[in-house]
């Protein structure tokens, strides 16, 4: 089935499958249509509070449940809702919040290793669920989410709070218009500082007031080999998926729907490396990743460095540090979290696309509003938009830990088809040696170029990389490989 074909398809069958799923129902069995919707928070040391915060601002939800694998993180929020009138349950254990037959949709903002286990397991106990970015650890899994979504009828928000943007909405408006001709490039920048890590003395101890077995779920039960049990888990692969499924899929998602590519890209690569640390982690804080779609490639930049080895600030492209930037023939469009900029090919701005109130909160609000519709086509970051926006990170990820160093010179000649690619990574050496980064002390990872059937989701000809598209799970936990269609 070609790209089109399967786009054409899917839309169609999103709104088919929940039909059929609730066909058999009166109206009045389906969760809050006619009363409060049943919340429980799964996972909130992070994220989660925000989850926390923004739904109680909505009128008819009530939470019911809390779930941390981290009591002294369970009993925190358990007090918080007691003086706030909430009577929770609360469990580490994810399994029994499920089980409860008085809860309507659950949302989670877990580690990413959790994410798909949660959202499947979810979707079978019949809840609706809300799924923090990314919202699987690895490709395959996210593919299994979306068919749970459909054979289940569930309703599956991304956490991709951008999709609800009004500003930046009217801003891709303008860009399909044409007013800024045909569109040639993407550029997607997380210029965020992180600091190192340190290097750890062998395995450190687990923090008593976590259940490390439930923490671990899916993932190896592995000494913890980092200071912080919480937060940097982000860059180990076990766990985590560096910084570009961490900030950078905000932005990887607002480029692919700017440029309304509803499919995987045939060709994708990535080099980059961890440079000037000397720590334990494994995630690259400085990457380059290469995804030629056609007509418009889009090209990603992860720095985790500071503009110099003396600057407090970060650098910025295009006076941008976080954001996506759209080349046109005729101009650019410059896209933020939740405004835009069009500007023409001199430079002079055309339209400012203004904020627009707290689109976090209308992002929940429509969470909500779809689950007591059962109307999963009103989601504004589906399932769907969120597996194929997750597998972007992924796949640039899957090419650079399949790398090998290489020197400057070797790879600009990889690069020399490529101008805009050329000129990035022209940049990102610029970038190191302002932070006195030898190259031949510490040379870039290097990934291979890799062919991908959309299709079928599978790298054409090659083992390794396809190996990478899923992972070994561990018993009670292994994510189920759930059929649809």
């Amino acid at each position: 089935m070609s790209p089109t074909s399967r786009r054409s398809f899917l839309k169609g069958t999103l709104a088919a499958t929940a039909v059929t799923a609730w066909s058999s129902q009166s109206w009045s069995q389906v969760a809050g249509a006619n009363s409060d919707v049943r919340v429980g928070v799964i996972g909130f040391n992070g994220q989660g509070r925000t989850h926390l915060a923004k739904l109680r601002k909505i009128p008819g939800v009530r939470i019911v449940a809390l779930c941390d694998a981290d009591h002294q993180v369970l009993y925190r929020e358990k007090a918080a809702a007691e003086k706030l009138g909430e009577s929770v349950q609360t469990c580490t254990d994810v399994r029994e919040l499920l089980a409860n037959p008085d809860i309507d949709a659950v949302t989670t903002a877990t580690p990413n290793h959790w994410h798909a286990l949660i959202t499947i397991w979810a979707c079978q106990a019949g809840k609706d669920v809300y799924v923090e970015k990314p919202v699987s650890h690895n490709v395959w899994e996210g593919r299994q989410m979306v068919n749970a979504a459909r054979k289940y009828g569930r309703i599956v928000q991304t956490g991709t709070q951008s999709r609800s943007s009004k500003a930046i909405a009217q801003a891709i408006g303008f860009l399909r218009s044409g007013q800024l001709g045909r569109p040639l490039l993407a550029r997607g920048l997380c210029y965020k500082r992180r600091q190192t890590l340190g290097r750890v003395n062998g395995a450190q101890p687990i923090p008593i007031s976590v259940n490390y077995d439930l923490w671990c779920g899916p993932a190896p039960k592995s000494s913890l080999k980092r200071y912080r049990l919480h937060y940097d888990w982000h860059w180990f692969w076990e766990t985590g998926n560096g910084d570009l499924g961490n900030q950078g899929i905000h932005q990887m998602d607002i480029a692919r729907w700017a440029l309304g590519y509803n499919y995987l890209p045939p060709r994708v690569a990535s080099l980059g490396g961890r440079f000037g640390y000397v720590d334990d982690g494994q995630t690259p804080n400085t990457q380059l990743a290469m995804y030629y779609y056609q007509p418009a490639p889009i090209l990603f930049e992860v720095r985790g460095l500071p503009a110099s080895r003396s600057a407090t600030e970060m650098p910025t492209y295009a006076g941008t540090e976080i954001g996506v930037i759209i080349h046109c023939e005729g101009g650019h469009l410059q896209i933020l979290a939740n405004e835009a900029f069009a500007y023409d090919s001199t430079g002079k701005l055309l339209q400012h696309f203004a904020a627009t109130n707290d689109h976090k909160q209308d992002h929940f609000a429509n969470f909500i509003q779809s689950v007591r519709d059962h109307k999963p086509e009103t989601l504004h970051a589906e399932i769907l938009e969120g597996h194929l926006s997750s597998s972007l990170c992924h796949l640039g990820n899957i090419s650079y830990r399949l790398g090998h160093t290489e020197e400057r010179g070797e790879i600009q000649e990889k690069l020399s088809d490529e101008p805009a690619t050329r000129e990035t990574f022209a940049r990102m050496v610029e970038h190191l040696g302002a932070n006195e980064i030898n190259p031949a002390a510490e040379p870039a990872l290097v990934g291979p170029w890799l062919k991908f059937d959309a299709d079928r989701e599978q790298f054409l000809n090659h083992s390794r990389a396809n190996a990478l598209l899923t992972r070994d799970y561990r018993r009670p936990f292994e994510v189920p490989k759930v059929n649809w269609l």
